[in-house]
């Protein structure tokens, strides 16, 4: 069966390794124009994320390309640390730069994968005999099965299911993310700097010690403005962390020069239902939370599980995808919980919602019981093992 799958972040390249395992013909499109390189480091973390990526064969790789974790330092305008979340916590059982998952991934199903890089999906077609689909370039084909693996802003999810302001919840945050030099000498630790309803910060490469990364936060409602324009992201960035101290106006300065610039809302994406017809989501797409929770750990469980019940069925997707909701929809909607609570641990909105955040996350007691809570969503998951459908 040809199945094409829309995205090559985390999720989508994961589903066609398991795919191809199966004897199935998996293709994915991306929109950009080759493999995205860049991004901040991701995590996984417990034995269920750590079985499947073992199972595909790619923690080796993954291990050598590991940060050690990130700690997260918040200092007050003079630098003096405040609070700290420490690396274990932050980093989980093991954390790399998003960028090189994504390539382990793609290289993992590269032998039996099509790619169609710089190409998007603009209509979607069920027949009787499969999915007629139309991409942006022009070109027409048709497949047995789509799956949207295309993130929180799913152009599959769209064309399936309907607008996105139906299904993606706003948290009231929003979050962004742009390279600079590193001008501070620092590690690969992130240094975070607060004022009320506000966040910024830096951090150093693990690999490249010339090179930082900048992360800012903060409170709003709902923004009109184009998620493809990266000037009017920056000036909306300059507007919002002018007048702040510490180092702030030097990474907005440094803003000028970055070649791009990550910027989105803090959200959750609220899928009542994960598949149609023969369209079936996976990762963000059909349960993303923006940040805290757990995104690429489900996602790759996630793509495992439905590959998994796809060879069961023997590719008939109308015994596959009940099942396939009926295995991964509690586990992974419990682990976006995790993400309702990241704005307001970032940026609290006021001088005293700050201090208190700081005095909390200073005890121990509260360490310990965040890593537990974390650890329980991560693992609340038992799966069938699908190695008998492997083909030789």
């Amino acid at each position: 069966m040809d199945v094409l799958i829309s995205g090559a972040s985390i999720a989508g390249p994961a589903l066609a390794y398991w795919l191809g395992r199966y004897g199935f013909r998996p293709t994915i499109v991306e929109i950009a124009p080759k493999l995205r390189t860049g991004g901040a480091a991701v995590d996984f973390r417990g034995p269920l994320h750590m079985g499947v990526l073992e199972k595909m064969g790619v923690l080796p790789r993954m291990r050598a390309a590991q940060t050690g974790g990130t700690a997260f330092r918040f200092v007050d305008e003079r630098g003096a640390k405040l609070m700290e979340w420490p690396a274990g916590l932050a980093g989980g059982d093991l954390e790399l730069p998003r960028g090189d998952l994504a390539e382990i991934l793609c290289e993992a199903g590269a032998d039996w994968t099509e790619y169609l890089f710089g190409d998007s999906i603009s209509a979607l077609r069920e027949t009787t005999q499969g999915v007629e689909v139309t991409f942006a370039s022009g070109t027409q084909r048709t497949f047995d099965l789509v799956v949207g693996a295309d993130g929180v802003h799913s152009r599959v999810r769209a064309l399936t299911f309907g607008p996105e302001e139906r299904f993606v919840k706003h948290l009231g945050y929003y979050v962004a993310g742009w390279d600079v030099p590193n001008e501070w000498g620092l590690t690969r630790d992130m240094l975070l700097h607060n004022a009320p309803g506000r966040m910024i910060g830096v951090g150093g490469d693990h690999r490249d010690p010339a090179h930082a990364s900048v992360f800012a936060a903060f409170a709003s409602p709902p923004l009109s403005y184009d998620r493809r324009d990266p000037e009017q992201q920056k000036a909306m960035l300059r507007s919002t962390f002018g007048g702040m101290g510490w180092l702030a106006p030097r990474l907005l300065a440094l803003l000028d020069d970055a070649p791009d610039v990550y910027f989105d809302q803090i959200c959750r994406v609220d899928n009542p239902t994960w598949t149609r017809g023969r369209v079936a989501l996976v990762g963000d797409a059909a349960c993303g939370a923006t940040i805290g929770g757990q995104g690429n750990g489900t996602a790759v469980v996630s793509a495992y599980a439905l590959a998994g019940e796809l060879a069961a069925a023997r590719g008939d997707h109308r015994a596959a995808f009940p099942l396939y909701e009926q295995r991964i929809g509690r586990f992974a909607r419990g682990t976006q919980k995790g993400g309702d609570t990241t704005g307001r641990f970032l940026a609290p909105r006021t001088a005293r919602g700050i201090a208190l955040r700081n005095w909390m996350n200073n005890q121990a007691w509260m360490v310990k019981l965040t890593f537990k809570i974390a650890a329980d969503r991560s693992t609340n998951l038992d799966l069938p093992d699908y190695s008998g459908f492997l083909r030789p």
